[in-house]
């Protein structure tokens, strides 16, 4: 006889609609499959983990309360998306997840219907929901959609999300916004009078007696203000939710996010009720895995692991990264120089100032997803005399281009930017690709530009950088890169001036940062002279001039997009100064470049080792 095999609930939901056609006792189930599910595959892929496992119960809540696609849901980051996935069309496909050619990593339009709005970065939800939600003000739909935000306490920190509040309240968007709160950063607990309040003011019968009050006293409004007021002030002292509420959001909460039974009674509630709301929950990020639960920060992103240990398997062999590197340069730098001061949008650990942390707690500044203020605020300590250091991701760094202009680069302050996953990052995609910072930061004056083409370059340029007079940008990649890393047989570099490493024909191939090992084979091949620029900006004018004179062909290379980067320069150069030359430049297309690893995507965009010896050969032959 065999042996029986209970179904799983899950084997039978694929859309929101089945989960609609569940009976509600049936729900925890459906949860603890879900993250079981999703435990099992980001263990095999790798990928976003613990904001994920933290809100299941919500992404169930959701799609039962709502009627999505038709209810509009947006995920802030997205990077919490991964139910909202498996529940929507894309659970066998899920294994494929920030692979070539698989599902994308992030909510994208393009992807589903489903995905009400294509995502990567940070408090971006609230005011794209403000936008659907009034354009259906706009066109005066009979039954609008319900338009839904979901927001995470860290994403609040970005001042985007807080202009959207007061743009929203003041608007009356009929929206509802859900702060995730996994941190526990804006209340401690969940008490059983809080519960019992958010229920009872997210009733239908409270909300009619509410209303039907305040019609009471429309010929009197001076009562009116004062009983609001008064409501509002009775509701502060027991929910913390005052300063929603001065923004024109009720507010409702805060409710367990992990009780799918509350959540559902409460968003039922809320679906009927017109006007901005906002409702607060608690989640545990990492809910259901021990491992997660007790160390969310480093399981918040994973490669693939051990389910049942959590761990890695590990690489002892792995190469020091380029983030190692600045880690250990900044260390270093901060034991010598008392005013250094090190600054990170929300991203100690990815830009690797953890050990300065833990050296040096009272000058490492971790400002919040806030990039604008984090140019700004060491734009301040620099007025005051301190060496301030942002560590940032280039496609972050794209959020405070006012900043760095206006703050930074006008007034020619002394602040060093260590910019880290510049270029191809690989399987985060179009939305962490730092596929601009070349161009966007050449063309702001009192800008220097280093980009170096290994580790001991690296250590460098970011010492060369802190000393210089001026703001100074230090782009590198994420990864190992190739060559060996010694600190202690580290050459300084003269700022503006490039370094020949092969020297050869009529043809130079001028290398822009990490990708010169790549160039080695062209070089090699078509007995090329292979020079390693180091700036971007400026120039080694003087060695370009000299190389006119014996070379008929310039190819430029860079990890950056090629409109307005660095072979955008030497062209420049080139043609302002009238010297006979024909250029080719090699750079990132004009498109958004998909997901993958770093190695496919070179590919895809030809800047994999093969592909600038064809395209190089091509140009040469059409020539």
């Amino acid at each position: 006889m065999k042996k029986s095999v209970t179904k799983k609930i899950l084997d039978s939901v694929n859309f929101p609609q089945d989960v609609r056609k569940l009976p509600e006792e049936k729900l925890p189930q459906l949860c603890s499959e879900v993250r079981e599910f999703l435990i099992e595959s980001v263990a095999q892929t790798g990928g976003h983990f613990g904001s994920n496992l933290g809100v299941v119960e919500l992404t169930v809540a959701l799609h039962y309360v709502f009627d999505t696609p038709k209810d509009l849901l947006i995920w802030d980051v997205g990077h919490q998306a991964y139910p909202h996935k498996i529940l929507t069309g894309r659970k066998k496909q899920l294994h494929t997840i920030r692979k070539y050619g698989g599902l994308a990593p992030f909510p994208k339009r393009e992807e589903s219907a489903y995905d009400s709005w294509s995502v990567g970065h940070s408090s971006t939800s609230i005011s794209a929901a403000t936008g659907m939600a009034l354009a259906q003000k706009n066109q005066n739909k009979k039954q609008a959609s319900q338009v839904v935000a979901v927001i995470g306490d860290g994403a609040l920190t970005g001042g985007m999300a807080l202009e959207a509040l007061n743009h929203a309240g003041d608007a009356g968007a009929n929206m509802l916004v859900i702060l995730n709160d996994n941190k526990m950063s804006i209340s401690p607990n969940v008490g059983g009078m809080r519960k019992y309040l958010t229920r009872l003011i997210s009733s239908p019968s409270y909300f009619q007696f509410r209303e039907k009050s305040r019609k009471m006293f429309d010929n009197l409004p001076t009562v009116k203000r004062i009983l609001i007021r008064a409501e509002k002030q009775t509701k502060g002292m027991m929910m913390p939710g005052t300063l929603f509420e001065e923004l024109g959001f009720e507010y409702y909460g805060p409710i367990d996010g992990h009780d799918v039974g509350e959540l559902i009674e409460v968003l039922s509630n809320l679906k009927k009720i017109k006007g901005p709301k906002l409702l607060h929950i608690i989640t545990k990020k990492g809910k259901g895995y021990a491992p997660a639960e007790e160390d969310s920060c480093s399981l918040h992103a994973v490669k693939p692991f051990d389910p049942v240990t959590g761990k890695t398997s590990g690489n002892k062999n792995k190469k020091i990264s380029y983030t190692d590197v600045f880690s250990d340069w900044v260390c270093d730098r901060a034991r010598k120089d008392q005013k250094l001061q090190a600054i990170t949008p929300a991203m100690c650990g990815g830009s690797g100032l953890t050990k300065f942390q833990k050296e040096f707690p009272t000058r490492y500044h971790d400002v919040g997803i806030a990039e604008q203020h984090a140019v700004t605020f060491a734009a301040g300590l620099a007025c005051a005399g301190e060496k301030p250091v942002v560590a940032i991701y280039s496609s972050f760094l794209q959020r405070a281009f006012d900043q760095v202009i206006h703050d930074v680069a006008l007034p020619n302050l002394n602040i060093l930017f260590a910019i880290d996953r510049a270029g191809i990052v690989g399987e985060d995609g179009a939305t962490h690709a730092g596929s601009f910072d070349l161009s966007y930061l050449r063309i702001i004056p009192n800008m220097i530009i280093m980009a170096p083409s290994n580790k001991n370059e690296c250590y460098a340029m970011l010492e060369t950088g802190f000393q210089h007079s001026g703001p100074v940008a230090v782009r590198y990649p994420r990864g190992g890169g190739a060559g060996e890393y010694d600190d202690k047989k580290i050459e300084a570099i003269e700022i503006g001036k490039a370094k020949i490493i092969r020297a050869g024909g009529n043809i130079a191939i001028l290398s822009f940062g990490a990708l010169l090992e790549n160039c080695k084979k062209t070089a090699e091949k078509l007995e090329a002279t292979l020079v390693d620029m180091r700036c971007v900006k400026p120039l080694d004018e003087e060695l370009l001039t000299k190389l006119v004179q014996t070379h008929k062909y310039f190819v430029t290379v860079e990890d950056n997009v090629i409109a307005g980067g660095a072979g955008s320069a030497v062209n420049e150069f080139v043609l302002n100064n009238k010297l006979d030359v024909q250029i080719k430049n090699l750079g990132l297309p004009d498109e958004f470049l998909p997901h993958g690893t770093r190695a496919e995507i070179l590919a895809v965009a030809g800047l994999d080792e093969d592909n600038i010896l064809k395209i190089t050969t091509n140009f040469l032959a059409i020539k």
